[in-house]
């Protein structure tokens, strides 16, 4: 919800300025009539009148601007008192940042002034605006109707009578059912309540009406003004994002300051920031940030960038915020861990990204670790040195690895050109180029189907799940991880009769587990976890072989099968050798149990 700070008084702690004080230069003699005999009826005369000094530097004899602001419980008789013989005075209250004005009380020991006016400055007294004109003839003075007459007029005769010739009150309240104001967040309501300065111009002195014409004392004596007490009711300016601080209740005490005073700088929520909350928190700025709303209660927060934790702030940027669909404006800023992005979301040239973490963690961006000879110069983009997905390196002709640092089966002669196409009808020695004839302890290859073949790799020959596992450290040019490399079409699920007239020998669910080149074919080893369907080849739950038939011109098997990853494969069978078939007609999809139940649905009813 929003927040709201509590009101306290802004005077409190803080020294108004003012144009006289009474003593400033010398002692001055000044007279006045006690309180008790002012506050009875003015018919019962006013008594005699007291005289004594008013000097600045005297302690026991000062009456200080400060006075007026003071605790009023634990000082209830210090007040402030002019030089004799001023008109126009001036009461300004500067505050060191924005605050809210609730109310503004003033208790006079002089007579109220004839005329006055109270203002207030949003711009650190550079310009100045009234709140109010007071006046016991507003239409006289200040060209206003009275709003005693007028409701909602600037200007007011409520406070200017002499009468209580002591302890009179100014009372001016910044909210009242003239304004009608629903949101205090609103700029509306900005406007009107938030000030960084408050003056109170004095125009016109007025005399007690008890004053005779037999006075003992000088006239002068009594010309002064005189105020006990400044009350401004008001509270922190925090937008709406912010209303208690530790310390104090609402407020923020600073170290050694008075109890009660209220500072300017909010403790802010929502993920806000600023003296005011008046933007959103460094990692906070993936919209644009609002004031809490006043009128609903809505708390308007500031909503988290996506950086993956390799940003420490964002900033909010408004075409990319378009460009969303007004749904995200967030950028990171200065991204960590080698990534790069509006959202930290990829690797910098240079890196590719560590399928094994998350993209949240530290190391996901690991440094491209190509062969500086093997790898080719012009790439899809001249800044990557690898592919930004998979790490694998752009190699030359002839050249193979995934750090472009071998050549590949059928090539020799490693150097700054790449590797040369064999003379042979097989593949030839890598580095004399001579051509081999036999095929005895014939090699396969851990390699994904969907992929080049690379060099040969000597590996075991027994097939228990544990060997037949994907080796890191001789990952092959998969077409699931380096698509620019090799392309299969594949077969989609169509309808049912689509289906149905494939007329497949076998439906199985199965997990890749490593691939052989035979020279003259590929043999795919896969576990079957789950037999749809079987043909007149007799299908066990076990590890077996699957045949794929179909090469691209690039040197490519097709469909793609990748190991560790489970299929569902519908395809062929040659009775006479056993064999299970794959090929470009085949269905080769990831297993997934819907797609699974769908096969087994059309199996059971549609294919009659």
């Amino acid at each position: 919800r929003s927040c709201n700070p509590p009101v306290g008084n802004l005077a409190t702690g803080r020294t108004p300025v003012t144009l006289t004080t009474c003593g400033q230069n010398s002692t001055e003699l000044y007279c006045f009539y006690p309180d008790q005999n002012l506050l009875r009826q003015v018919s019962q005369g006013c008594g005699q009148p007291r005289c004594t000094k008013c000097n600045a530097n005297q302690p026991d004899n000062s009456h200080l601007p400060a006075d007026m602001t003071d605790d009023f419980f634990a000082n209830p008789v210090s007040w402030w008192q002019s030089a004799q013989g001023v008109h126009r005075e001036e009461i300004r209250l500067d505050f060191e940042t924005e605050f809210y004005l609730t109310h503004v009380i003033a208790v006079f020991k002089s007579p109220r002034p004839a005329a006055m006016v109270l203002e207030r400055s949003q711009d650190y007294g550079q310009t100045w605006r009234p709140y109010k004109y007071f006046s016991i003839n507003c239409t006289a003075t200040f060209g206003l109707q009275d709003d005693l007459i007028e409701e909602g007029s600037m200007c007011t005769s409520r406070y200017s009578d002499a009468v209580p010739c002591t302890r009179g009150e100014v009372i001016y309240r910044a909210l009242n059912p003239a304004n009608k104001i629903e949101d205090p967040y609103s700029p509306e309501a900005q406007d009107l309540l938030k000030l960084t300065n408050l003056r109170l111009l004095l125009l016109k002195r007025q005399e007690c009406p008890c004053h005779s014409s037999g006075l003992v004392e000088k006239p002068q004596r009594f010309a002064h003004y005189a105020i006990y007490d400044l009350i401004i009711r008001g509270s922190c300016f925090c937008n709406g994002h912010a209303e208690e601080s530790p310390g104090s209740v609402g407020f923020l005490r600073k170290p050694g300051s008075c109890v009660g005073v209220v500072h300017g700088k909010c403790v802010c929520r929502h993920n806000t920031a600023g003296d005011h909350c008046e933007k959103c928190a460094p990692l906070y700025n993936d919209q644009p940030w609002k004031p809490g709303d006043g009128k609903t209660g809505a708390p308007n927060e500031c909503r988290k960038c996506r950086c993956h934790n390799h940003a420490d702030s964002c900033h909010f940027d408004l075409s990319v915020w378009l460009a969303s669909g007004k749904r995200s404006g967030g950028v990171c800023d200065n991204c960590k861990h080698n990534t790069e992005g509006h959202r930290c979301q990829r690797c910098k040239p240079g890196y590719y990204r560590d399928r094994g973490k998350p993209m949240s963690s530290t190391e996901v961006c690991k440094p491209c670790a190509c062969q500086p000879m093997g790898s080719a110069n012009a790439t899809f983009s001249r800044s990557w040195r690898c592919h930004p997905k998979t790490g694998f390196c752009y190699c030359k002709p002839g050249v193979a690895g995934p750090n472009c640092d071998r050549c590949l089966m059928g090539y020799w002669g490693f150097g700054e050109n790449g590797c040369r196409p064999c003379d042979c009808a097989r593949d030839c020695d890598q580095h004399t180029g001579n051509c081999f004839n036999g095929y005895d302890n014939e090699p396969f290859f851990n390699i994904p189907i969907g992929g080049r073949i690379p060099d040969l790799v000597q590996m075991p020959t027994n097939e228990s799940e544990e060997e037949w596992k994907w080796n890191d450290h001789e990952q092959g040019f998969s077409a699931l991880r380096h698509p620019e490399k090799c392309v299969c079409k594949e077969k989609v699920l169509g309808s049912v009769t689509d289906f149905c007239q494939m007329k497949y020998a076998y439906v199985i669910k199965a997990r890749i587990l490593s691939a052989h080149d035979k020279g003259t074919h590929a043999e795919v080893v896969v576990k079957v976890k789950k037999v749809l369907k079987s043909g007149k080849v007799k299908i066990a739950r076990s590890n077996r072989s699957i045949y794929p038939e179909s090469w691209t011109n690039r040197g490519c098997t097709c469909p793609i099968l990748n190991p560790g990853t489970d299929y569902l494969i519908a395809g062929q069978e040659d009775s006479r050798t056993s064999k299970l078939l794959v090929n470009m007609n085949s269905l080769v999809k990831p297993w997934k149990a819907y797609l699974g139940k769908q096969v087994s649905d059309i199996l059971r009813t549609g294919c009659k």
